[in-house]
């Protein structure tokens, strides 16, 4: 198909509808050679430990995903101390409604209500006012120490003028209050120390290389580059040389065939990156992404909260090929290594 469309960027054929025929190919691949989709996926990747993700559950919402004033995009949840997966899935769901409740409390019903990921919306200002929501209803689930927390920041989306405006939903922030990137940098090691933050997904924008590399060389946890390097090979290699994060965010649909999004998670495999496989914000009920995480064993998954029909699909195939498949290692706290 690469040769066939014969462009860089897919504009002759459309990476959509090559992403698409590619799923199905694989699929049908997967099938004359009676195996399962994963294991199909596993074979050609070259990996040869099949691993169940530990899912990072969107919880609450911010940025440009919701309403509300707070800049962050995502807020998550990730039950990386579980037994299994069912474990993980039984956790997180626990942790959900127990935020629902809290938020419910605080602010009122109509805070309760889910955007397309699933999560919730809670006015809330400032970052640690999610992050406080969140910490109270893994405590009121009695899982404290269990279940860790994750951010997507997508700073791009708030990055003016070469600096970072927490407030930019308000049409008169004030530019005197906006972050320079050695500010912000100073946030999220004082939110990383305060809250049990364990991976941190686009902490800056897409071009501010030296803030990307200067964070990631000052702290312990993932960061993960989404915007960043966009599942392409090329934003990748020079990522890994200005040692700009650690982790790859792999969306097939960023790179749009299947072949090309497997060479993206070697590549950053063989900098000792970890990959967070991902959904789309718009979404369907395909269940792919489920195969390839397990397949490719990256060890980690984001689709969304435990809520919403195309979410819920993801997580289902993934304790069918838990039950069903016999595929039994749950990355757990390994989830970053392979």
């Amino acid at each position: 198909m690469l040769g066939l469309d014969g462009t860089k960027n897919k504009s002759k054929l459309g990476a959509n509808a090559m992403l698409g025929v590619s799923m199905a190919a694989a699929s049908a691949a997967a099938t004359e050679s009676d195996t399962s989709l994963y294991e199909y996926l596993g074979n050609i990747s070259g990996n040869k430990t099949l691993r169940l993700p530990v899912p990072f559950f969107n919880v609450i919402n911010g940025g440009s995903h919701a309403g509300n004033p707070v800049a962050f995009q995502e807020f998550m949840i990730a039950p990386t101390s579980a037994a299994n997966f069912e474990e993980a899935m039984k956790w997180g769901s626990e942790v959900y409604h127990h935020l629902k409740n809290v938020i419910k409390k605080r602010y009122g019903l109509d805070a309760t209500a889910v955007g397309d990921e699933g999560g919730f919306a809670p006015p809330v200002q400032d970052p640690r006012d999610a992050l406080n929501l969140i910490v109270s209803a893994i405590d009121a689930a009695g899982l404290k120490g269990k279940v860790d927390i994750a951010m997507d920041v997508a700073a791009s989306e708030f990055y003016k003028d070469g600096k970072y405006d927490l407030d930019f939903k308000n049409e008169k922030s004030d530019p005197s209050k906006f972050l320079t990137s050695d500010q912000l940098a100073d946030l999220y090691r004082a939110l990383v120390k305060e809250y049990p933050i364990i991976s941190i997904e686009d902490p800056f924008d897409q071009d501010d290389w030296d803030a990307w590399s200067k964070l990631t060389a000052s702290v312990s946890i993932q960061i993960v580059g989404d915007d960043l390097t966009v599942t392409n090979p090329e934003r990748i290699q020079t990522a890994i040389e200005k040692k700009a994060c650690n982790a790859l965010l792999l969306k097939v649909n960023q790179i749009g065939t299947v072949t090309e999004s497997i060479q993206a998670h070697n590549l950053a495999k063989s900098a000792g990156w970890g990959t967070m496989v991902s959904h789309r914000s718009g979404e369907t009920s395909d269940t792919f992404i489920a195969d390839l995480v397990v397949g490719l064993g990256t060890g980690q998954i984001k689709s969304g909260a435990p809520c919403r029909s195309e979410r819920v699909e993801k997580y289902n195939r993934l304790m069918d090929i838990e039950e069903i498949g016999g595929v039994k290692n749950y990355a757990g706290k390994n989830y970053r290594k392979y």
